[in-house]
């Protein structure tokens, strides 16, 4: 095995084949329906896809080229060849640098897609002997991607036959399932409360640890399973959640052994190739449903509340802080503060900090000072981690990292992993958190997860026999 990540990386790129097949297509009047059906038609064993800024959709998918980093070893794979190398306890610096490998291959530049776990955080700001054995960061380099814009459709892909598999199905008429199952309001209230009795005595103790001035802030989250029969539908979930659902980002994958259909609130970073980067904390929330007047009425509630205020304020002061670390003296800047997003089933208060990268300082720089969200974490990140392993029981795993869309130029574009219906092996379940702060109560903090799972729960689609039920 290898240690030196040079030549192991550009061995690794030179055998990365690139895109040679382009077509620009006609643009579809549905792209999210579009996405979806090219995600259950299981091209590839691994694919993504990903609704970028704007209502722009990508899918991507392959098996050939891939990479993938724990906390001591990295292994990246292309064209039936494996490459290994030790991390040397960092495993996001060598990700970086077998990903920048590629940037001079092929003569085009290229994308990839890919995750990274919460407990990679450990490792980066806290206790590297909780960040355990599991996957940490694994990335796609597909073998052909689909961008669904307004105004066309793109297809590229490494060669014609991929290509054409892709155009025709974007050419085929949508194929005609029976009605996906759905849960009964009733019942889908049973589960959105699994686990809220017990959530309300860890939100107990976290208060008094910060009371106690062990921290300022933490994101306190408890995991809802699902029943395994019948199974979850994730493709139809994604297509009935988006259509419902007013998210940053979006996401439905089967990849590196997670699959995921999400509706993210908010982005942990983007950052542009011309260097310019921001993030978007959201802290603060009240529900959100169909009548407006009642709305406007919590919108109100929410902006003049202590506890929501100090909590944003706070979160927003560490943001500033991490940009600041990787970010030119005097180009940082808040540009939207306390701003009430639309997310779903919440509405939330939003600010955006942005900057332009120093000399020497790329987007994974940025990615590991920001990472994890501030707003699934809490304030400080080390105490609050620390915190989140006293208090929850077992591993996060997606929820609170991070699923991304980045660029061979340097463009990386990340979503924070919240809102998700998330399946590993057997097993799917949802996950969400609260902020609590010395300020908060165990009811409130509850009713808030209530309606975080409220922007999921009530999309929930099951079918028992389809195949691309997973």
């Amino acid at each position: 095995m290898s240690t030196d990540s040079r030549p192991t990386w550009e061995a690794w790129a030179n055998s990365v084949p690139p895109l040679a097949d382009a077509r620009t297509l006609e643009p579809c009047h549905d792209p999210v329906a579009t996405a979806t059906r090219l995600a259950r038609a299981r091209l590839a064993d691994q694919y993504m896809v990903y609704e970028t800024e704007g209502g722009v959709w990508h899918f991507a998918a392959g098996s050939a080229v891939s990479v993938t980093a724990h906390a001591t070893g990295i292994t990246a794979r292309a064209a039936g060849r494996t490459w290994t190398a030790d991390t040397g306890g960092h495993p996001l610096t060598a990700f970086a640098a077998a990903l920048s490998a590629l940037r001079d291959t092929g003569g085009t530049g290229r994308h990839f897609y890919g995750w990274a776990a919460f407990e990679l955080a450990h490792l980066l700001h806290a206790d590297a002997e909780a960040t355990g054995d599991d996957t940490l960061l694994h990335v796609l380099v597909p073998s052909v991607e689909v961008t669904l814009a307004g105004d066309r459709t793109l297809v590229r892909a490494v060669d014609e036959a991929w290509a054409r598999k892709a155009a025709d199905l974007l050419a085929e008429p949508p194929a005609r399932h029976g009605a996906p199952g759905e849960l009964p309001p009733d019942r889908t209230e049973e589960v959105i409360a699994t686990g809220a009795a017990a959530y309300g005595r860890t939100v107990s103790r976290a208060v008094a640890d910060i009371r106690a001035g062990l921290l300022e802030k933490a994101v306190v989250s408890r995991k809802v399973p699902l029943p395994a029969e019948p199974r979850v539908d994730f493709s139809e979930t994604y297509l009935a959640g988006r259509r419902a659902n007013t998210p940053a980002r979006s996401y439905l994958m089967d990849l590196g052994g997670y699959r995921a259909a999400g509706f993210s609130p908010e982005t942990v970073l983007e950052a542009g190739e011309d260097g310019r980067v921001s993030t978007q904390p959201l802290a603060g929330t009240r529900a959100r449903g169909a009548d407006p007047v009642e709305n406007e009425r919590r919108r109100a509630e929410l902006l003049a509340d202590p506890k929501e205020i100090h909590e944003h304020a706070v979160s927003v002061r560490l943001a500033w802080e991490e940009m600041e670390a990787v970010c030119r003296p005097g180009s940082l800047a808040v540009e939207e503060f306390m701003a009430v997003r639309a997310r779903g089933s919440v509405q939330h208060l939003a600010s955006r900090v942005t900057g332009r990268l120093r000399p020497g300082a790329g987007p994974w720089d940025a990615f590991a000072s920001l990472f994890p969200a501030i707003t699934a974490t809490g304030v400080s990140t080390r105490d609050a981690l620390r915190a989140l392993a006293r208090h929850e029981p077992g591993r996060r795993g997606l929820y609170g990292g991070a699923v991304f869309r980045g660029s061979t130029g340097g463009a990386l574009d990340a979503a924070l992993v919240l809102r998700t219906l998330i399946g590993a092996g057997d097993e799917a379940w949802l996950r969400a958190g609260a902020g609590v702060t010395a300020q908060s109560s165990p009811e409130r903090e509850t009713e808030e997860t209530c309606e975080k799972l409220r922007s999921v729960a009530p999309y929930l689609r099951f079918a028992e026999d389809r195949s691309d039920a997973r």
